[in-house]
């Protein structure tokens, strides 16, 4: 596990694709558990530890978590993120170019629990729930691009499939129309960094992830920086 920010009230990791952050039907450790086991070991903590999920990231996704280490910081970081107060920014890889390098897309997204996806519509729908992000495009290469992107709201796989309806689906996301799957099973999809207000002490907060060590990432370096 990868801690990259801990005080005591909140912890932040980077999570590797085929992580899951809460438990489900598969049984695999969730990583809040792993948390949980750190902050024990680490601090010497008898009994139970408490470790509050803030958020979520689907699991072939890399990137920054957020966990809450007191209950309080939990109460206020949910707040936030209800209210749009956190600023989430993610990088996506996908093999079509977009027709505009930057853009604002707004979609009307439902989700199906029976086959685990989300659809995405231009008009509201019975049922649907308003989404809406930005991007725009940092890095390009022979055969993929980089596209930086600002989450406004938090829909299940809503990059996925707002990407994926404007014909640029996430390299390795077969679920949203990506015609092969990544090795290691991933999507090239990363929660890239990640802004707030501490819920505590009030300091403004801004991490972000290393980049993924995988190599058509890592060729996207220089782009993805200037």
């Amino acid at each position: 596990m990868e801690v990259v920010y801990e005080d005591n009230h909140i912890i932040i990791v980077n999570k590797r694709p085929g992580e899951i952050v809460q438990g489900d039907k598969t049984g695999d450790e969730p990583l809040v558990e792993t948390v949980r086991n750190y902050i024990k070991e680490k601090y010497s903590k008898p009994g139970n530890v408490f470790c509050g999920v803030v958020h979520r990231l689907d699991r072939p996704v890399w990137g920054l978590v957020v966990f809450a280490k007191t209950s309080k910081a939990l109460s206020r970081l949910n707040e936030m993120f209800r209210d749009g107060k956190v600023k989430k920014t993610y990088r996506a890889i996908v093999r079509n170019k977009p027709e505009q390098p930057e853009a604002r897309l707004v979609h009307f997204i439902k989700s199906i629990e029976r086959n685990n996806k989300s659809y995405a519509y231009t008009m509201p729908k019975d049922g649907a729930k308003e989404a809406a992000l930005s991007y725009r495009l940092i890095g390009s290469s022979d055969r993929y691009h980089l596209l930086e992107i600002n989450l406004e709201t938090g829909r299940k796989h809503q990059i996925r499939v707002q990407l994926s309806s404007i014909g640029c689906p996430i390299r390795g996301d077969l679920k949203y129309g990506d015609k092969r799957s990544n090795p290691d099973g991933s999507i090239s999809l990363q929660a890239f960094r990640i802004e707030f207000e501490h819920p505590v002490s009030h300091k403004h907060i801004r991490i972000e992830a290393p980049l993924p060590d995988d190599k058509l990432w890592q060729a996207f370096n220089i782009s993805a920086t200037e």
